[in-house]
């Protein structure tokens, strides 16, 4: 691997006109497929085989009604100040803007709340419903807005108008740049100190920047063919942004490193190229493993997201071993940051490395003095930070996240003010006999009577029975919300209900919500071993040891255990969630701890190719373990802390993103980062290689022989290169 890279270096400061032009080309390529076709995202997050799931599709076929019924949008009111909905003027004004909503493409229906009689207690509060010619999915966002625009009829006499919808997409996907910008900027700032040059702060970017919207664009294209919702693109985003940059930042310091030593342009080129960029393709191979690990639960929408952020991975890694040893060529002297004229170009890079070194040194230093007591404190804080997720509960946003003063928050609460907090979570029971020749009807009164006994059912809106008599459709409202312990408890109960001869299904938002929630805390132990099993592996071959392999994934899982009861602790218990930017706290995003579990294995392994790798070079040369660990936090803790600080820069950007979704990704990745990167690789990890001395890195003869090479730290090439200057 590292003689390929190395020659493929070389090939790409030989041709890196045509590899530049290639890349531009192959972006506005993509970027016109794009505008022909354009993209249709589909945010359906139904998992096949659940309970609820399994229902729906029963109703599909029982009741083939239901799926071709039109979409049913409420045009929620509130009175103004002092009177009510049934005042004569009041009821005016709702009974002009109905006959304008009649009058727009595709209504069919308009239901006034006179005619639905659904006023709150002191009538204040009522909806009127739109109902559409074509099913909720088809209506467009130009109807909802044609839809919007005629509000005014109501809102200009004062009477507050909100629209809502449990099925039909009401708000477009709107795609805000500005905080990710920010993030890319102080992106900039660290490779700028890092580097000291403002064109090598802004290669990184560049280069990852095409990577990225060529994978973006891919993305956008392929929801034409495959269903793919809008969060697989906010995760690509940030994910792909942020390796991007720090692939780059790889390659590039080892690039001015191997200058500093007196090599050429197209020589330190391929050099970095052979051995960090070994190290990029071995680290951005384990992060696509890993997301493409989330396949593994078999949860269609994880799994796309896994393969669409695995796509953005898969083009870093190829623009950091291609591009970026392109555009590294054509800079040619201005890749160094401005010089002393009593220096040389490589004197002054030098220089900076030393600087760096010596920061890096001293951090060293300390850790070799008392490695027991930084690694005490690092797994002590990480295990203290780890306790909330031992209660951490699972759910998915609804408006009530956005921020009040939003449509989709406004909406919401005035719903909930009027009906209570289980209008949001209403169920749908549907009884079938369960006998070949059973029945359902006459036992129906009865149904309903023990439905509205138990614990928690607010009341029973609807039913609707089937001719035939074998089934029926129970819509009853809880008294409690969506993600609350007793609407969870009242879904079991109700599909746990003994009836002789008969069957109780629960289905509807928040049924399929409760299903999904729960299969996913079910396979997240399943995937997080395996994806711990496969770090030891990997890291077995890859560094020649058995200690070595075992404490990183043991790092791994504080990091990982730290980042999740964080998140708990902010979100769930609702401590200084304000800070962060979430309007309210709540149940932690359902799938997010598996996500979290494959993407930060992929980063955390990361850290640890980049830091160890330097310190398994030092220890094949010197032998000597204490040493070893030195010169890795010497020579490569800079470029972790600054990869570590990017990463963080981008996260945070996403982190300040309004999408509810993509605001708590960006949180757990975040302080992911900070918690791995900075405590777990750069105090834990090394001051336990220090107390583990050469004992880190025994192995087994056997198995030694058995195991592949791994040439990661590029050893081939340099014998070979010292070799020819022998020769010279």
């Amino acid at each position: 691997m590292a003689k390929l890279l190395y020659k493929l270096g070389f090939w790409a400061a030989n041709h890196a006109k045509a590899v530049l032009f290639s890349a531009v080309a192959l972006l506005l390529a993509v970027g016109v497929a794009v505008l022909v076709l354009w993209f249709d995202f589909d945010d359906d997050m139904s998992i096949p085989g659940t309970p609820a799931q399994k229902t729906i599709e029963m109703l599909e076929e029982e009741f083939p009604e239901v799926g071709k019924a039109g979409a049913q949008i409420q045009v929620v009111f509130k009175a103004p100040q002092g009177k009510t909905l049934l005042d004569p003027e009041v009821q005016g004004h709702i009974a002009q803007l109905a006959e304008k909503v009649q009058a727009l493409d595709g209504v069919e229906a308009v239901y006034t709340p006179e005619m639905l009689q659904n006023y709150n207690a002191d009538q204040t509060v009522a909806f009127a419903m739109a109902m559409y010619d074509v099913p909720s999915k088809e209506v467009t966002f130009d109807q909802i807005d044609e839809l919007r625009d005629v509000l005014d009829i109501t809102a200009d006499e004062g009477i507050q108008t909100e629209l809502y919808s449990s099925e039909t997409e009401l708000y477009p996907i709107e795609m805000h740049f500005t905080t990710e910008v920010m993030g890319v900027a102080v992106a900039f700032i660290i490779l700028f100190f890092t580097f000291g040059s403002l064109i090598l702060a802004g290669m990184p970017i560049v280069t990852a920047g095409i990577g990225l919207v060529v994978g973006l664009l891919g993305i956008l294209l392929a929801t034409n063919f495959t269903s793919v919702s809008f969060v697989c693109l906010s995760l690509a985003a940030m994910l792909g942004l942020a390796v991007g940059i720090d692939y780059a930042l790889f390659i590039v310091s080892r690039f001015r490193q191997e200058y500093a030593k007196g090599y050429s342009i197209p020589q330190s080129i391929a050099i970095a190229n052979g051995t960090a960029g070994t190290a990029v393709v071995f680290a951005g191979v384990t992060v696509i493993i890993a997301l493409i690990g989330l396949s593994i639960p078999k949860i269609p929408f994880l799994s796309m997201m896994g393969y669409t952020a695995a796509l953005t991975v898969l083009l870093a890694i190829f623009v950091a071993v291609i591009v970026v040893p392109a555009a590294l060529y054509l800079l040619g002297h201005k890749i160094t940051p401005p010089v002393d004229r009593k220096k040389t170009k490589a004197e002054k890079i030098a220089d900076r490395v030393k600087f760096s070194g010596k920061l890096m040194q001293g951090w060293a230093n300390a850790l070799h003095k008392m490695p027991i007591v930084f690694a005490l404190a690092g797994i002590i804080l990480l295990s203290v930070i780890t306790v909330p997720f031992f209660h951490m509960e699972l759910g998915l946003p609804d408006d009530s996240f956005y921020e009040v003063g939003t449509d989709q928050r406004d909406s919401y609460d005035l719903l909930k003010e009027a009906y209570g907090e289980g209008y949001h979570a209403s169920l749908v029971v549907v009884a079938e006999a369960t006998d070949k020749d059973g029945e359902v009807l006459s036992k129906l009164e009865q149904l309903q009577a023990d439905l509205s006994t138990m614990d928690n059912v607010a009341y029973i809106t609807n039913v609707i029975p089937k001719e035939s008599g074998e089934m029926a459709v129970i819509t009853l409202n809880p008294t409690t919300g969506p993600n609350a312990e007793e609407t969870i408890d009242l879904v079991h109960n109700i599909r746990n209900a003994d009836y002789e001869g008969m069957k109780l299904n629960v289905t509807g938002t928040t049924a399929m919500n409760i299903d999904i929630s729960e299969k996913l805390a079910d396979a997240l132990p399943v995937f997080a071993a395996l994806i711990v099993g496969l770090a030891f592996i990997i890291f077995m071959v890859v560094f020649r040891s058995i200690l070595v392999p075992l404490k990183a994934v043991l790092g791994f899982v504080l990091s990982l255990g730290a980042t999740l009861g964080f998140v708990t602790w902010v979100i769930q218990d609702g401590h200084y969630y304000e800070v962060f930017g979430f309007a309210t706290s709540s149940p932690v995003l359902n799938f997010l701890p598996i996500l979290t579990v494959g993407i930060l294995f992929g980063l955390a392994m990361d850290y640890e190719v980049f830091l160890v790798s330097r310190m398994r070079e030092e220890y094949a040369h010197s032998g000597n373990a204490r040493k070893a660990v030195l010169a890795g936090i010497r020579d490569s803790g800079g470029v972790v802390v600054a990869a570590g600080l990017i990463m963080i820069a981008v996260f945070t950007g996403f982190m300040m993103a309004p999408d509810p979704m993509t605001k708590v990704i960006g949180l757990a990745l975040t302080f992911g980062v900070l918690f791995d990167a900075f405590i777990v690789r750069m105090m834990i990890v090394p001051s336990v290689m220090l107390l583990l001395g050469k004992a880190a890195w025994y192995m087994p003869k056997w198995l030694d022989k058995i195991l592949p090479n791994i040439d990661i730290e590029g050893d081939s090439i340099m014998k070979e290169l010292e070799k020819d200057n022998k020769k010279k």
